[in-house]
């Protein structure tokens, strides 16, 4: 076997990350402080959102954001809600809406672009829906436009996990500012690498807030003055240590922070470069049948690139995969597969709409290799030229 000849993800450091380390340990100020409010702002100008909250992980994010429509003062989400949601997304996309007592109505994907099928969403809609999770699947927007106006329609909330997705875009608009939250994330193989991290975006203030207090113990010390989810009493001793909400310790560190001003100012070259990578590969793969690759809608920031052998050929995807390791190509499910098909679902109050047989196919068939910021056209055509000699 050939080690590493196209690993599935790569560093996108380099001395300037490096150096922002540096002035952290040099400033000894290593908690959530002035370089993580830093980054916070630089983020959500760069998104053109209102508000940032960094936190310590994507899974961080879904779980402050989602916490925080609950205690909404108009409309807040109750335990038992249902909130409709892709069969294909990470684990932790669906983790918060069950810690928080909501019921999850799945629905199948669309096998071209590997989100949710927005044409059912009418037809799967009850009386106790609530909100819409929209997921754009390893950067490829969700139809988030059309979600937008949907839930619009019927006064529901939109959450976007946006954690895969960093830098995509539909008619200018960024992925993960179309949901009342968005979420990313900054994890090591990600857009941009914090280490660990994630950030919540939002237009509202009183989510913003909320998504504050959460972030840190429930507590009152890092929400503005203006806030409105409580008054400030005069004694300062109490103040100091005033809870609210049921929080948690999600902050992210003074690392993650620095790192993350630097890491932004790459994305814009570091997206154009994955695209690059992505023309290749789709002028490689998109007219042959034998592959069922992700159509892009709107501007894809393509995270990896997914392949489905097609059912109706026969080919034997342990094949497949036995090639790719005795040639040093590194895979992984797309994006765990079918959710409904793993076994912690056993422990997840859920419906179905209709089935899930594009999720199962993905779940059976499919497979996705790695993306960076860098030319990797020689590996997309070891790839492509395995696949083609296995099919």
């Amino acid at each position: 076997m050939t080690e590493n000849t196209y690993p599935l993800t790569c560093s996108t450091w380099g001395p300037e990350e490096l150096a922002a380390i540096q002035s952290v340990v040099d400033s000894g100020m290593f908690t959530m402080g002035a370089k993580v409010k830093k980054f916070e702002l630089e983020f959500a100008e760069k998104f053109g959102s209102k508000y940032a909250v960094m936190v310590g992980s994507g899974s961080a994010a879904n779980l402050v954001g989602v916490g925080s429509f609950f205690f909404k003062k108009d409309r807040p989400l109750k335990a038992g809600d249902e909130v409709l949601v892709p069969a294909i997304s990470w684990s932790t996309t669906y983790y918060p809406l069950h810690q928080y007592g909501l019921t999850q109505r799945f629905i199948d994907v669309d096998i071209d672009s590997l989100n949710i099928d927005v044409s059912v969403l009418e037809q799967a809609l009850t009386e106790k829906t609530k909100m819409v999770v929209a997921v754009s699947i390893l950067g490829n927007p969700a139809k988030l436009d059309i979600l937008r106006n949907f839930c619009d329609k019927h006064n529901l909330y939109l959450f976007e996990d946006n954690c895969e997705s960093m830098a995509a875009s539909i008619n200018g608009k960024f992925t993960g500012t179309f949901g009342d939250i968005g979420t990313f994330s900054t994890f090591y193989s990600h857009h941009i690498s914090t280490m660990e991290g994630g950030v919540i975006l939002t237009d509202s203030e009183e989510l913003y807030h909320l998504a504050i207090c959460l972030r840190a113990h429930g507590w009152t010390r890092n929400l503005p003055e203006n806030t409105t989810l409580y008054e400030k009493r005069d004694d300062d001793f109490y103040e100091a240590y005033r809870f609210i909400l049921p929080g948690y310790n999600a902050r992210p560190i003074e690392f993650s922070g620095a790192i993350g001003s630097e890491q932004l100012k790459k994305l814009d070259t570091m997206i154009e470069l994955r695209r690059k990578n992505a023309e290749y590969f789709v002028d490689l793969f998109s007219n042959d049948e034998r592959f069922i690759i992700q159509k892009e809608y709107g501007n894809s920031s393509w995270f990896s690139f997914t392949i489905i052998l097609n059912p109706k050929m026969n080919i034997s995807r342990d094949k497949v995969i036995s090639a790719l390791k005795e040639n040093g190509i590194e895979f992984r499910i797309i994006t765990g597969g079918n959710f409904l098909r793993h076994d912690v679902i056993k422990h997840i109050t859920h419906t179905v709409y209709n089935g899930t047989p594009n999720a199962d196919m993905v779940h059976d068939h499919g497979f996705f290799v790695g993306n960076f910021p860098y030319d990797i056209r020689d590996k997309i055509k070891l790839l492509h030229s395995i696949l083609d000699k296995i099919a």
